[in-house]
């Protein structure tokens, strides 16, 4: 995407009034050592969109960008972050002015150095994947003596890190219960989201249907072979929405299966009819002889460990090293808060 011939911040440029940055936001919890470490990721459009007056959507790149910037805004996020835990009290004002006047970064870090192009789609899906991750990768969790030991009251796994911590460890060893234990800080509260779109990209923003469509080839109807009598009141063709993506494309991209790929031929399967009608569904299910109940309720039990499958090597030596997970960024702390 190149910016427009015509400056954003031109007087005769009215898109200046309604340009928006797009950006997601990620909370993490957690850090690479399963270690509560509190900070965001971010994904932000290098630049801003703006509507014209045909109802599409202009982007006009940020240019002139340097480290300067950066540091600029880690300031900016300090003071409002600090002021804002003294106007809710969560700081003093002594304590608030103390820290503002901190040199260096003063416990704030931001980091700019990830840059990918737009029509790098594998690599901006690799950055939201790791984004979006789980607070514990399960490549890199072992079982120390197979997955039958963890029955065992004396099972232990081995998590290891990506990078030593601050004070050199490489590994750690937890029982299955202390793994959930830690685990369950991650948890977040209730209706609280872990990643939020902001400005154009926002579910209600007014141009955020024609900033997506940016890029995306326009999805039409293929025409007849052959041509055909128009019907009495014929009915204009149904555009498909740039930004859709099948439902099969999601899946497979999550659980790395394609649901429409017959198991038997392994053609192409199309979907026919959807059926709620429980009798309906009840007579194919026991025709395929297949379960037509739900299974039943069981109460709650003790833990499950001896159905821990968590060893994810045939032959696992501590000695190997890790596998390159592709895409990998400095999340220990600031050398300011390592004491």
């Amino acid at each position: 995407m190149t910016p427009s011939s015509q400056g954003l911040g031109s007087p005769a440029n009215p898109a200046r009034f309604n340009a928006q940055l797009g950006a997601v936001s990620f909370l993490h919890r957690f850090g690479s050592a399963l270690n509560p470490h509190f900070h965001f990721h971010l994904v932000v459009l290098d630049g801003v969109f703006a509507q014209v007056p045909d109802g599409t959507a202009r982007f006009h790149e940020a240019t002139l960008l340097d480290a300067r910037h950066w540091l600029d805004l880690q300031r900016v996020v300090q003071r409002r972050v600090l002021r804002h835990f003294c106007r809710h009290a969560l700081l003093d004002e002594a304590d608030t002015e103390g820290m503002l006047s901190w040199q260096g970064s003063g416990g704030f870090s931001i980091d700019a150095a990830v840059r990918i192009p737009g029509d790098d789609r594998a690599g901006i899906e690799r950055l939201l994947r790791y984004c979006a991750r789980p607070p514990f990768a399960l490549e890199r969790l072992h079982a120390m003596r197979g997955s039958a030991s963890l029955a065992s009251p004396e099972a232990r796994l081995l998590y290891r890190f990506p990078r030593p911590t601050p004070d050199g460890r490489t590994e750690i060893l937890l029982s299955p219960l202390q793994l959930l234990e830690r685990i369950a800080r991650f948890v977040p509260p209730p209706r609280m989201h872990r990643h939020r779109y902001h400005g154009v990209l926002a579910p209600n923003a007014r141009a955020r249907s024609a900033a997506i469509a940016i890029g995306r080839p326009q999805l039409t109807p293929p025409p007849p072979a052959e041509p055909q009598r128009a019907p009495p009141d014929p009915e204009p063709p149904r555009r498909s929405s740039p930004a859709r993506i099948r439902w099969a494309v999601l899946l497979a991209r999550i659980y790395e299966v394609l649901p429409l790929l017959c198991p038997a031929c392994g053609g192409q399967m199309s979907i026919l009819a959807f059926l709620t009608d429980p009798p309906v569904v009840s007579a194919i299910l026991l025709h395929l002889d297949l379960p037509h109940r739900p299974p039943p309720l069981s109460p709650a039990r003790g833990p499950p460990q001896g159905d821990f499958l968590l060893d994810q090597t045939a032959a696992f030596d501590p000695a190997d090293a890790d596998p390159d997970p592709g895409v990998e960024f400095d999340e220990s702390l600031p050398a300011d808060l390592d004491d």
